[in-house]
């Protein structure tokens, strides 16, 4: 029986998860530490450092009661029964496999530790990311380091929460993996791992299997996501230079019940933690099994989004003369997609970023992520020249309307809703003529904001102007 859990990292997967099962298995001291002070303090105030929808009132019920946050990371690994690993896991920047091995230092760090203070047996369950076989890995770290009397078993138990909607994914998943050594004793502790989520979700939903397919599944899934956001937004650009409407034929597409029709809306490009580090991990994994036509594959899935980041960029300076050199662009959005603050690769950044270098001044408007997140992300320079300073052509701002004054453009980077409300008369009034309108993710309603006077051009439609080339040019 498993009498309290630990959680290794604070971060988007661990403080959710563990503020869930927390207030579904009130009987269970849940103790969610990390050597971030700030974050710590963050979890205990009322200012979260993570926003989800409906998040801050479970962690408001349940906080003091059988929930804790404690950077006394030593104290909740020695009092656990169950320990999830949920550190980061970014893609490495340098050395053997960088820009597409996992960076896993954090995991090794926390095995490492765990391995030291434990006095007692313990399950151990990767629910960071990893590599296929990164169990393997936390598994002989714990084996070699540990105490006579002391026994260790690591079970994997990937997330699969869509941030924006991660307090409904955890309450009703489609799926629970648990992964694990198919002895007696990791049978044993899969069980036990079964019994907690039990309490809420239907047996039939927990699926268990082996340590590896269970890693795989994970990669896998996030892959085969992306590559269909891949998929639509090259159909998006072949739209607009033909006339097709992308909505149209993703409707049609999806239609078919062999394909279906979620993520089959064309956008600016897929962001957030998971979807590129998860698949740039399987090209990594497919070179070092010698695979290339496979690794090959996966990674045209990045190169494809990445096109559409850019293309994107460069369609707005097209637009606007071919020149955005000394103009005002209002940026609306700037985290990866809605419902969250998390800004990692949002495909906002790559937009800006292109538009600063393109001596562009920058207002930006988002309603969860602050200034001095933005500034970060604009300030990492990697693959971008480092021609601009942001400081100097970036203002943030708190208010859209504000934001969008004096303005050439906007930009929309983010499917917030509420720019789907906001009064776009007197945003034109406001702003310098020809007013221009880039709707990167396809929510606004053309017709009517071409009514006002806005020139508008949307990801995946066919602009009403010439054409350099024409398709029967192409095509002969």
């Amino acid at each position: 029986m498993v009498n309290q859990i630990c959680c290794i990292g604070a971060g988007y997967v661990g403080g959710p998860t563990c503020s869930v099962i927390a207030n579904e298995c009130p009987d269970i001291k849940v103790v969610v530490t990390d050597k971030n002070d700030a974050r710590i303090r963050a979890w205990n105030s009322e200012e979260l450092p993570v926003y989800e929808p409906g998040l801050f009132e479970i962690v408001k019920k349940c906080r003091g009661q059988n929930l804790f946050f404690t950077t006394d990371v030593d104290s909740a690994i020695r009092e656990s029964d169950l320990i999830f690993i949920s550190v980061n896991t970014p893609t490495k920047t340098f050395g053997f496999g960088k820009g597409r091995a996992a960076d896993l230092r954090y995991i090794e760090a926390a095995a490492r530790r765990i391995a030291e203070i434990s006095k007692s047996s313990k399950i151990v369950v990767e629910k960071s990311t990893v590599p296929v076989r990164a169990a393997e890995s936390i598994n002989s770290i714990l084996r070699a380091n540990r105490k006579p009397g002391v026994a260790f078993q690591v079970l994997s138990n990937p997330e699969f929460l869509a941030e924006g909607s991660a307090i409904h994914d955890l309450m009703y998943p489609d799926r629970i993996l648990i992964g694990g050594d198919q002895t007696k004793e990791g049978l044993e502790a899969i069980q036990k791992l079964c019994s907690i989520y039990e309490r809420w979700i239907p047996k039939q939903n927990i699926l268990t299997m082996n340590t590896w397919s269970s890693e795989l599944t994970k990669l896998a899934a996030n892959a085969f996501l992306a590559q269909r956001i891949s998929a639509i937004n090259s159909i998006s650009a072949i739209c607009e230079a033909t006339g097709a409407d992308v909505s149209e034929v993703a409707h049609g597409i999806g239609t078919d019940s062999r394909i279906g029709s979620k993520f089959l809306t064309a956008s600016v490009g897929f962001g957030g933690s998971c979807f590129q580090k998860d698949v740039l991990n399987i090209v990594y994994l497919s070179e070092c099994l010698n695979l290339p036509a496979v690794a090959a594959f996966w990674y045209q899935v990045i190169e494809m989004n990445n096109f559409q980041r850019t293309r994107f960029a460069r369609r707005i300076t097209e637009n606007m003369f071919n020149t955005v050199t000394g103009k005002n662009i209002a940026i609306f959005g700037f985290s990866f997609k809605k419902n969250t603050g998390d800004t990692r690769e949002s495909p906002a950044i790559y937009v800006c970023k292109h538009l600063l270098e393109e001596g562009a001044y920058l207002h930006i408007y988002d309603p969860k992520v602050q200034k001095q997140q933005i500034l970060l992300d604009l300030s990492n320079n990697d693959g971008i020249e480092d021609c601009y300073k942001v400081e100097d052509q970036v203002t943030t701002f708190t208010d859209p309307y504000v934001a969008a004054k004096n303005t050439h453009a906007i930009v929309i980077c983010t499917e917030w809703d509420e720019f789907l409300n906001l009064d776009y008369k007197q945003i034109y009034d406001n702003m310098y003529k020809p007013a221009f309108v880039f709707d990167g993710r396809k929510m606004l309603p053309t017709e009517t904001l071409q009514k006002i006077g806005f020139h508008v051009e949307t990801i995946g439609v066919k602009t009403n102007r010439l054409q350099n080339r024409s398709v029967a040019e192409c095509i002969i």
